[in-house]
């Protein structure tokens, strides 16, 4: 039986919580809302079972920028043309000005507008949630904690970057937003976030992911999006590759050219990118602050933290917060960044300059790289398919304050099903990755009869991947692995260019 109950602790007047299921081994509490200014709350438990009734956990009021603590600051990106450092004028066709200055700050933390904040109470805080029935099929000692960010009208994080882009896009008077999308999740993301601040959408989604996922289309379309399958007729970037593979499945590469070719051709209309770039990066630390402040409250520490990782948003927002505190000497986990075998940028990839794009149109970023005409094979983790890492993040894989490894997908979707048959839910393909590399750690512990504490970024559900979760039941889904020769041919294209 639901029951209510005043919850007044460090809360102005009219707040009430709603206990949210029975005996429960997170026990979330969220608080019902009576005025529009006021943050949501969660309460969880701690390890021992007992509720932890002073916990008020506020949504962040403040992106965290991991440069600002950074010794060695990450090399700057380059000009296409000229191969010399980026000015910030430089991006200004492509990006409004507040978005570019958040991209080159060195500022520690930025203050987030609060008309982005009461979007933001639409969902968040997201719920941190121990696993305790994974932990027990597992028998495992080890602790298993994930932070849910499936609970986002869009099914994923990507909505906390797509909703202040669009934000400080309208603040300067774009008319249009134009953008890529991989599995579909960042073009829901942004729909959704045009529909609420009126401004137009228009979607390049991966040839690949497009068929596989009509309902990721569906979804940009109800919230008003325009949608085409990348590679398309519509751009001249689209019509190059078709002449060249009438067939192709698309990659992210190809399909940021040829949004980026319609934002530079009309001045009403900007880009908005859904991972990689600094100042979406950023955005995303609203996950990793959140769970600090949830994981202080009920007294856990995490000995290891495990993300996704494509183009790096979902992995950098959950780890950079926590390792600002590993910086500060605080806490020391181990940080582990998981990409599909089939795409696998960081374990396989070279650190180089090079293009966004496969077009070339992009500015050239430091980066671990597979080559910017890499075309990954159709796996259906489509939101990894991405032949580059974040420059941020690619910079402290160098710095040697992060892991990464890489899992072929019939181990993620084995994960994934163990994980839904315990936890009850349906995770997207992507985040099976972070789940794979999870069991593996915890089957280590239950060998090695260490209790490590496990956080695990859970980035969205699979509601909208049924196909690829049917296509695994039925046996149909094989590993894919990347072709040492077709890498090889995609490296030598690498722009040379000195370090």
């Amino acid at each position: 039986m639901q029951t209510h109950f005043p919850y007044l602790l460090n809360q102005p007047k009219g707040i009430f919580a709603e206990k949210i299921g029975g005996d429960e081994p997170w026990l979330m509490l969220k608080t019902k809302q009576m005025h529009p200014r006021l943050s949501n709350t969660y309460r969880v438990r701690s390890r021992s079972g007992i509720n932890v009734d002073s916990t008020a956990i506020n949504i962040p009021r403040q992106w965290y920028n991991l440069v600002a603590d950074l010794s060695v600051k990450p090399p700057p990106p380059l000009h296409p043309k000229t191969f010399e450092p980026l000015k910030p004028q430089d991006l200004s066709p492509l990006f409004p000005d507040e978005l570019i200055k958040q991209e080159v700050t060195n500022q520690r933390f930025i203050d987030i507008p609060e008309e982005v904040i009461d979007v933001y109470r639409l969902w968040r805080p997201t719920p941190l949630i121990r696993a305790k029935r994974l932990e027990k099929l597992l028998d495992t000692p080890a602790r298993i904690y994930y932070k849910y960010e499936g609970v986002s009208p869009a099914g994923s994080h990507k909505p906390n970057s797509a909703v202040p882009q669009v934000y400080f896009n309208a603040q300067q008077g774009v008319k249009n937003i134009v953008t890529e999308t991989g599995a579909g999740q960042w073009g829901c993301s942004l729909a959704f976030a045009c529909s609420l601040f009126g401004l137009g959408c228009e979607v390049w989604q991966v040839r690949a992911s497009y068929d596989q996922k009509p309902y990721r289309k569906l979804m940009m379309q109800t919230w008003g999006a325009k949608v085409h399958p990348s590679p398309s007729n519509i751009t001249e970037a689209g019509r190059r590759i078709l002449q060249m593979d009438p067939s192709s499945p698309g990659s992210l590469g190809i399909a940021i050219s040829e949004a980026v070719e319609i934002a530079a051709a009309n001045d009403d209309t900007k880009y908005c990118l859904g991972s990689v770039l600094n100042h979406v990066l950023l955005h995303q630390t609203v996950i990793g602050e959140e769970c600090i402040q949830q994981m202080e409250a009920i007294g856990e520490t995490p000995d290891l933290i495990i993300g996704c990782t494509g183009g790096g948003s979902n992995f950098a927002g959950l780890s950079f917060p926590f390792i600002r505190e590993k910086l500060k000497g605080k806490i020391n986990p181990i940080i582990r960044a998981v990409e599909p075998a089939a795409c696998p940028s960081l374990t396989k990839g070279v650190y180089a300059y090079d293009f966004g794009d496969t077009a070339g149109m992009t500015p050239l970023m430091k980066m671990h790289t597979l080559g910017h005409d890499f075309i990954p094979d159709p796996i259906h983790a489509g939101g990894l398919r991405y032949h580059g890492m974040a420059p941020l993040i690619s910079h402290i894989y160098e710095l040697g304050f992060m892991e990464a490894i890489s899992i072929p997908q019939t181990e993620c979707f084995e994960g994934a099903i163990r994980f839904a048959r315990s936890e009850g839910l349906i995770p997207a393909p992507e985040p099976t990755h972070a789940i794979a590399a999870t069991i593996r750690e915890a089957v280590r512990c239950r060998e090695s009869g260490e209790s490590k504490v496990i956080l695990m970024a859970m980035c969205g559900h699979g509601h909208f991947d049924l196909a690829s979760y049917d296509k695994y039941l039925q046996g149909n889904i094989v590993d894919l692995s990347f072709e040492e020769q077709k890498i090889k041919e995609s490296l030598a294209k690498v722009p040379q260019v000195l370090p």
